[in-house]
């Protein structure tokens, strides 16, 4: 071999070895029987910590967590600009508990650049401290660019599950399962925040499921709200996007709502430009709520593309638009392209919205079905579906809520009820099972196309003529994980 010949051979081969040792180092590991020490953190020799993890990784690294339970409260802390991922090496087998606050995201220095992954979140039991999870700004230091995916977020016994708070922004909360969250909070409680995308989740209730009373007195679901006032830099939680969730199983309180805009009763917007689109909401419990969809003193929020089917029950079947304490009117808020479908035939109230609540309010090309019977009226109300100058009024044909599995997980089995090993398996079989219209369905190809994502609440790209509701008629399609729609 000449010189020259060796000496580039010599070349590729230090590069190579140079790769190969930094995706080597790339990678670390923490196990219920590691140790936190400066010298650990290989596959060998793991940390004991996710926190001491993260105060010691390089930016750009995938910190692996082996199975088993992790108790006591872990600091997600960290400044990294390209991104650092702690993952569950082994979907859902890393259980993370806590008798308090299980995650934490607010220091006094900046938190950005973090994903959690494919972990088992809840509290240990009852007595537990506040919330499961907290993201929001430190004392005098941002915390953004956060992301929650593929997490079975759960069993939350004092206030929220996840609690997105105080200036916080740029929050991806993506692909989780949610189910009950305590007394008379929420899911997800978006409070004063910039840039928070709430997409592809399922959230449910079923506390018997955990060994746990039906109290009837959790609240909504998803509450989007500013009590903070002029304590953070925001006054209105803005630029909210939620989209393509399953919702199910109501267990709450009548007053409360899948998804809420406001709640405290400020003299400010507790919320504006917000966007619900694509979501399938399921009515089949027995539990009255106040309405799938809620707005208290917020202004320009956009709901279009979801669908609301089943006798859900609810004191009004569409939304509740009003003002609570001192909130200003609610205005700007609009409705496009969604079906509301009552295949029991018993809505008996379409909307509460007080006139002197609210104004500039659109409700424009929607689809509306009462199981035949006639669909409510009243004229003492801001919105009718009257209002609508296009509606849409038959059967959408979508499937009956005869057996709905509440997708728990069962940690033994490593499987969901309904026999799905991850939680996109069982948002998958959900909106199949419930969210697709028969091809008769009054809603195909009715959809305006102004006013309509461009795709479907299966991230599928929507027909130049699409449909009403969450779920595009494409015809038989096979996807990657084998579902055939």
């Amino acid at each position: 071999m000449s010189p020259f010949r060796f000496m580039n051979f010599l070349i590729a081969l230090l590069m190579l070895t140079g790769a190969s040792l930094a995706c080597a180092q790339s990678t670390y590991w923490v196990a219920t029987n590691g140790v936190d020490s400066p010298a650990n953190g290989s596959e060998g020799s793991p940390w004991r910590t996710i926190t001491y993890a993260l105060d010691h990784v390089p930016d750009g690294s995938l910190i692996l967590v082996k199975p088993g339970t992790y108790n006591g409260r872990i600091r997600i802390r960290g400044n990294f600009p390209n991104g650092v991922s702690v993952r569950s090496e082994v979907r859902y087998q890393a259980r993370l508990r806590a008798n308090e606050t299980v995650l934490t995201a607010y220091e006094s220095s900046e938190i950005r650049g973090i994903a959690i992954e494919g972990f088992d979140i809840a509290h240990s039991g009852a007595g537990a401290g506040a919330l499961v999870i907290q993201i929001q700004d430190g004392s005098g230091a941002e915390t953004h660019h956060i992301t929650l995916e593929d997490n079975i977020l759960h069993d939350s016994y004092n206030n929220d599950i996840l609690k997105i708070n105080n200036g916080a922004s740029n929050i991806t909360v993506r692909g989780n399962l949610f189910y009950n969250q305590n007394g008379s909070d929420e899911h997800i409680d978006i409070n004063s925040v910039d840039g928070v995308i709430v997409e592809d989740n399922v959230f449910f209730n079923d506390f018997a499921a955990s060994g746990r009373p039906v109290g009837n007195d959790t609240s909504s679901y998803i509450v989007v709200k500013d009590s903070n006032g002029n304590s953070d830099e925001y006054l209105g939680s803005r630029n909210v996007v939620i989209r393509r969730n399953v919702f199910l199983n109501w267990q709450g309180s009548s007053g409360s709502n899948f998804v809420l805009f406001g709640e405290d009763g400020t003299a400010n917007h507790e919320a504006f430009d917000g966007l619900v689109e694509n979501n399938l909401m399921l009515g089949n419990s027995a539990n009255t709520m106040r309405a799938a969809f809620g707005v208290k003193g917020s202004r320009d929020i956009v709901f279009r593309a979801n669908t609301v089917v089943g006798n859900l029950p609810s004191l009004a079947f569409a939304m509740r638009l009003n003002r609570e304490g001192s909130n200003p009117v609610v205005s700007a808020i609009s409705f496009h392209n969604n079906l509301w479908s009552d295949p029991t035939g018993t809505m008996e109230d379409f909307s509460d919205t007080p006139p002197a609540d609210s104004q500039s309010i659109t409700l424009r090309h929607n689809g509306y079905w009462n199981g035949g019977n006639a669909l409510p009226t009243d004229a003492g109300e801001a919105v009718t579906i009257s209002d609508d100058t296009e509606p849409f009024i038959g059967d959408p044909a979508l499937p009956a809520q005869t057996s709905v599995n509440t997708p728990v997980w069962n940690p033994t089995l490593a499987q969901f009820d309904g026999g799905f090993s991850t939680i996109r398996e069982t948002f998958i079989a959900l909106v199949e099972a419930y969210g697709q219209p028969a091809t008769n369905g009054i809603g195909i190809d009715q959809a305006d196309p102004a006013n309509m994502p461009a795709d479907d609440i299966l991230g599928r790209a929507r027909d130049a003529v699409p449909d009403l509701g969450a779920f595009e008629k494409l015809g038989d399609v096979i996807f990657a994980d084998g579902f055939e729609m």
